[in-house]
């Protein structure tokens, strides 16, 4: 059995699920609409290699701080019907079925946050999601994050972590799945990388490395 591990924004899907989900917020009058010029500042961060994923974090959840689960997951429900299933690349589900019919385990591995992240691996169909750890206290949002956060060298670090806890599990080989230079120690820590509508550094890279260009559209 081989795991299969794929990003999620813009390699899944076509387009950011924070993003989305930031508009979502604002579109049902539960986040003010400045907060989506502050996120799009940030994302230029992310594709210049700069972001602090932190700042980000503490940005895109402090609409949710104070907020019961139990609201916010209704609202992801909706949110992820509406926005998320019609974005998803028809290649994406198709290479997905492929692991899945070699009896392959498949995650998705995200920088976005665990309370969207789930849930769209479980409408997926997927075995789980390594996303980052949004605190919930007394069952309500605090707005802050714990953990090591799944970006960058990070993704490597909670994968590994996550393969050492699957004990019943020995996985033979490991592919990996990204649109982004920030996953580059996650598509070198594969044993298969494939690149998904990659930008020039990213096809460079890829190039020089042997690894799969795809391009996937909607």
């Amino acid at each position: 059995m081989d795991l299969a591990v794929f990003d999620l924004d813009e390699t899944l899907i076509c387009e950011d699920s924070t993003s989305l989900w930031l508009r979502w917020l604002v579109s049902q009058g539960f986040a003010p609409e400045a907060l989506i010029s502050q996120e799009q500042a940030l994302m230029a961060k992310y594709h210049a290699g700069t972001l602090s994923i932190e700042e980000y974090m503490s940005t895109t959840l402090a609409p949710l701080a104070g907020m019961a689960t139990l609201t916010v997951e209704g609202w992801v429900r909706r949110f992820i019907h509406r926005d998320i299933l019609p974005r998803v690349f028809p290649a994406a589900r198709e290479r997905i079925d492929w692991h899945q019919q070699r009896g392959d385990t498949v995650m998705i591995i995200t920088a976005s946050g665990d309370h969207l992240a789930v849930p769209i691996a479980q409408r997926l169909g997927v075995h789980g999601a390594l996303a980052i750890g949004v605190e919930v206290v007394d069952e309500r949002y605090s707005g802050q994050i714990y953990g090591t956060a799944t970006y960058r060298e990070g993704k490597v670090t909670r994968l590994s972590d996550w393969k050492a806890l699957q004990q019943d599990q020995r996985f033979e080989r490991t592919w990996a799945y990204s649109d982004s230079m920030n996953d580059l120690p996650l598509l070198a820590h594969a044993d298969h990388a494939w690149v998904i509508n990659p930008d020039a550094s990213l096809q460079q890279e890829a190039q020089q490395r042997g690894w799969e260009v795809c391009n996937w559209v909607r």
